[in-house]
């Protein structure tokens, strides 16, 4: 394991911060293969009010990861609109059987399994 790795992971855990958020999110497209406009944190908070669910997760950045991969790949196809796609965050950061940081391990094994897991991880400290 990379040192700049060990010192994320120590700092973070299997959880995005801020600028390991961003470059994520900066790598999304949509069906059309353009880049897709960010969910701000504010935009999702605003979301779970309007749709009346309480975002349950001290890992606020593991959520913004999951309502912008839903969007860019299922917004308007499986997930319909901003309450699906509420839903469809709340279940999965809310998984029963799933797992602390499980945003995180999928997005490194699907980063793995695409670039040889080319994070730079000096730069997401």
């Amino acid at each position: 394991m990379p040192r700049d790795m060990r010192q994320y992971l120590s700092n973070y855990g299997w959880h995005f911060n801020q600028r390991m958020l961003d470059w994520a999110v900066g790598m999304m497209r949509d069906k059309t293969g353009s880049k897709i406009k960010p969910i701000t944190k504010e935009g999702l908070e605003l979301m779970f009010k309007n749709a009346g669910i309480e975002l349950q997760t001290k890992h606020i950045y593991d959520a913004l990861y999951v309502a912008n991969m839903a969007k860019a790949d299922f917004y308007g196809s499986s997930i319909a609109d901003e309450l699906h796609l509420v839903r469809y965050v709340s279940d999965y950061i809310n998984d029963p059987d799933g797992y602390e940081g499980m945003p995180f391990v999928r997005f490194y094994a699907d980063t793995c399994m695409k670039d040889d897991c080319t994070v730079y991880w000096e730069d997401m400290l």
